[in-house]
């Protein structure tokens, strides 16, 4: 089983776009790879907890159990990051906040062997976040429904041997504002990543997990996308001096490990025993 396995061990570990709260939300999975790895550094870059669609009456113990974990690693002095996103712009209110080897930051600049590097979600960059937050918000709605038409659709496909489709992926793909979106994304980030002379930078937002060089006729940067636990499953790892793009679809963990998905009701919960439920496992005192 994979807790029998030695973990990996890597130097960072970039993770966006978990949407926890959400029906979406692949929190057992990813359990299972945190579990898998013994990272120094996490960066959490955006939409992490999605606040836009919480609901008191959705919230499983996986989901907790990836707070839970999490926590356990700021307790153990691993650097955690956390950059707020769009879906949770709430924490935006407690930037430059730490906590021993926690801190939540609008964005990270690292140098890694030499290498100047910029971590940001990138909803910076969406128009219609700027001035239309309330069709980012009905957008959000819309995808979160399509992701769990499209879990009936492979749940189908599954059975008849003809594997996984991504419905989503497949709208992108055809859409032509949705690919023009994704381009002028990339080349905004990577404009003003050449202009500021980083190496890399490393965004979440769009869901779209890539490595890939970009040049411009002032220079070239790495641009790095570590895509999302609704639907890719990706993260972006550091290690050996090097970016490595993971995917937990593509891995060998024991799936079907996975323990069966059950709710806590947080209905009778008051955010105070919630709380005090994440520092009674750690022992923290506040």
């Amino acid at each position: 089983m994979n807790s029998q396995k030695t973990k990996r061990n890597i130097d960072i570990v970039v993770i966006s776009d978990i949407h926890l709260g959400t029906y979406g939300c692949h929190a057992k999975e990813l359990l299972s790879y945190l579990k898998s790895i013994n990272p120094q550094t996490l960066i959490l870059n955006g939409d992490i907890i999605d606040i836009w669609q919480f609901s008191k009456r959705y919230w499983p113990k996986s989901h907790m159990k990836v707070i839970k974990y999490i926590f356990k690693l700021i307790s153990e002095e691993k650097e955690v990051y956390y950059i707020p996103g769009n879906h949770d712009e709430m924490l935006r209110k407690f930037v430059d906040f730490k906590l021993g080897s926690f801190s939540i930051k609008n964005k990270v600049v690292l140098e890694l062997d030499g290498k100047k590097t910029w971590f940001f979600h990138g909803d910076v960059f969406d128009v219609t976040m700027q001035h239309s937050k309330w069709l980012a918000k009905l957008g959000a709605i819309g995808y979160d429904s399509l992701i769990l038409i499209n879990r009936g659709v492979n749940f189908i496909s599954n059975f008849f041997g003809k594997g996984k489709i991504s419905l989503s992926k497949k709208i992108k793909d055809s859409v032509k504002s949705a690919v023009k979106f994704i381009n002028n994304f990339e080349e905004i980030a990577t404009n003003i990543a050449i202009e500021n002379k980083f190496d890399f930078v490393i965004c979440g937002h769009i869901h779209q997990p890539i490595i890939k060089e970009i040049e411009n006729n002032k220079g070239k940067v790495m641009y790095l996308n570590s895509g999302d636990w609704v639907e890719s499953l990706t993260a972006l790892e550091y290690y050996n001096k090097q970016w490595n793009l993971y995917s937990y679809n593509d891995d060998d963990l024991e799936k079907n490990a996975i323990e069966p998905e059950t709710s806590i009701d947080l209905i009778d919960q008051s955010t105070e025993e919630i709380f005090g439920q994440l520092l009674a496992d750690f022992n923290f005192k506040i």
